[in-house]
């Protein structure tokens, strides 16, 4: 049986959108002044100034204290976040390497970065202790420069770049670090093209984040707006059909044509989406629920649409189907 599809005109202007009207080629963001511009971190030099002492590992760790506050720099921690990190050619300034930690844990790391030229120093692992409290840093800590946040423009280009339609994923509130590193993960396992929160109420790129991505956070392009309304009108504009994730929903998402350009949203940890988002939304959807708890953790329910995602778009491109922006094609 084919599935629903809601996204004609009619049925955007029946659940509160306007039918956008679409750009060139269906990538034009318009005129004005995109609610996304001028949040990019400015990459700083990573090199600390030579004062002409021998610097301590306190004016070491001081230093670094510093430049985290400033946003100049921050504590990747653990195996793969630092290795992953290495491997994308994040800039990095030093690598600490715990004395206690297993060789064979940290021999890729410290072969990685002898082949970039990086500093590892060997040190005791209270000094990693007290660099990343309540972290689990396995031994191993880089200092390098903080991730630089995207323009959404950049986004869509990346998945011009591949020849596929846009992929993205916005979250709403998701405060939870956990949550946001799990869904980077689960979003560069499925091809998603990039992902947007916004500036207020939400969790950042730390150092957690990357640690609970396992390294997806230096491959996920995070674009970070001030606001997320207005965002997804200029998604819409662009050729993308906004689906919010709502556990009130009657439709489901396996019961919807998921193939076309398609920005998923994500609501907050406690209450979901909030009035704005949802009704700015072409649709809403639901995932079934069969058991006594009514809810998924939200990184859990991310991973899951996003798979319905792969899953549907994976049968179109095998039966030739080809997605339109417009009025999509091919049923799962």
């Amino acid at each position: 049986m084919g599935n629903k599809d809601p996204r004609s005109p009619e049925s955007r202007s029946a659940q509160g959108g306007k039918p956008a009207a679409r750009g060139k080629g269906g990538r034009s963001l318009g005129g004005g002044n995109p609610p996304w511009r001028g949040d990019r971190k400015e990459q700083r030099p990573d090199a600390r100034p030579t004062r002409g002492v021998q610097p301590t590992e306190h004016d070491d760790e001081r230093w670094s204290e510093e430049s985290a506050l400033k946003g100049e720099e921050e504590y990747v921690a653990g195996k793969h976040p630092v290795l992953e990190a290495l491997k994308a050619g994040r800039s990095i300034n030093k690598i600490f390497v715990s004395a206690q930690a297993q060789r064979s844990l940290v021999q890729p790391i410290m072969e990685e970065a002898k082949a970039r030229g990086i500093v590892v120093q060997q040190v005791d692992k209270s000094k990693l202790d007290r660099l990343v409290p309540d972290m689990q840093h396995q031994g191993v800590v880089a200092q390098a420069a903080a991730v630089a946040y995207a323009d959404v423009d950049e986004l869509l280009a990346r998945a011009a770049e591949r020849g596929e339609a846009p992929f993205l994923v916005l979250l709403d509130e998701i405060e939870d670090p956990h949550n946001l590193g799990s869904i980077l993960r689960t979003a560069d396992c499925t091809g998603v093209h990039g992902v947007i929160v916004p500036k207020r109420r939400s969790a950042g790129l730390t150092a957690v984040v990357a640690k609970t991505s396992a390294g997806a956070v230096e491959y996920v392009p995070v674009a970070r707006v001030a606001n997320l309304v207005q965002t997804m009108e200029k998604l819409k504009e662009a050729g993308l059909w906004i689906a919010g994730a709502d556990v009130g929903a009657q439709e489901g998402f396996y019961d919807t044509n998921l193939t076309g350009p398609l920005a998923v949203v994500i609501g907050n940890e406690g209450q979901g989406l909030s009035r704005l988002v949802k009704e700015r939304c072409d649709f809403i959807l639901s995932l079934p629920m069969v058991g006594r708890i009514n809810s998924l953790n939200a990184s859990v329910a991310t991973g899951v649409i996003l798979y319905e995602v792969v899953r549907q778009r994976g049968q179109a491109a095998k039966s030739g189907d080809s997605p339109s922006p417009v009025s999509p094609t091919g049923h799962a």
